[in-house]
């Protein structure tokens, strides 16, 4: 499996010999699939960027998504403490809580008010302010977690799914509690290879004993690439979507 910079669908690729990994025994197409893009990215949210501590709340917005249910499973092994998901409907809910999170929230209710999502963290959190949100949808619910942050809470933005910018953050919002906001984007570390490997080496590990279960939302034809947008569009996938260039 491999790393490429991009581009467009086809049945054949070349990749940088750097940026390819060799699949184990008894990890599958669609596992390794999973692992290189949105494990590693869950893999670096939590280790490089959050920085996770024992015991520390995380909240995983997305949770049924491809980062988000390896981010869930992740948190729980590294030791995390509550860990909080959001997901747009009850399945999907249900779902992050069986990956391992402890409670589950409605991104929606950040809609027309951020600080009732704020509110919903806190009280997922048995009323407490939380230590470590990954975040990647922007707008009301980016607003929303930030000031659900406790002194010292990182939030980890990866992504703007929503489309809409968060509000401007004034410098004293951070200061006032000592919070932070971290980007992160896996690009950057095709440029440090090292990094990839440190992550990819232990995630497939992981899949292959049976520690890692990477969610498979559905398997497409190539030439339905459409329709397999179309659902993630809709919200209508979880995990990682597969597109086989051999149908």
């Amino acid at each position: 499996m491999g790393l490429l910079d991009g581009g467009g669908y086809a049945q054949r690729v070349a990749g940088h010999p750097r940026l390819t990994w060799p699949v184990p025994d008894g990890v599958s197409d669609e596992q390794a699939l999973a692992v290189v893009l949105q494990g590693a990215t869950a893999w670096h949210l939590l280790r490089t960027s959050a920085h996770l501590a024992e015991g520390e709340s995380v909240v995983v917005i997305a949770g049924a998504g491809g980062v988000g249910s390896l981010a869930i499973q992740l948190a729980r092994r590294w030791g995390a403490g509550r860990i909080i998901a959001t997901a747009s409907s009850p399945e999907k809910r249900a779902l992050t809580e069986e990956l391992g999170a402890d409670a589950s929230v409605g991104p929606a209710l950040a809609d027309d008010d951020p600080q009732q999502f704020t509110g919903a963290l806190h009280e997922a959190n048995g009323g407490k302010p939380v230590d470590i949100v990954l975040e990647m949808t922007g707008g009301n619910v980016f607003d929303g977690s930030l000031s659900a942050l406790a002194p010292f809470g990182r939030l980890v933005a990866y992504g703007m799914a929503g489309r809409v910018p968060p509000k401007p953050i004034q410098v004293p919002t951070l200061m006032q509690k000592s919070r932070g906001v971290i980007g992160f984007w896996l690009a950057h570390c095709m440029a440090r290879p090292d990094m990839l490997d440190a992550a990819i080496n232990d995630l497939l590990s992981l899949v292959a004993d049976g520690s890692l279960k990477p969610i498979v939302g559905g398997r497409y034809p190539l030439a339905a690439v459409r329709e397999a947008h179309q659902d993630l569009l809709a919200r209508r996938s979880t995990g990682k979507l597969v597109l086989d260039p051999a149908r």
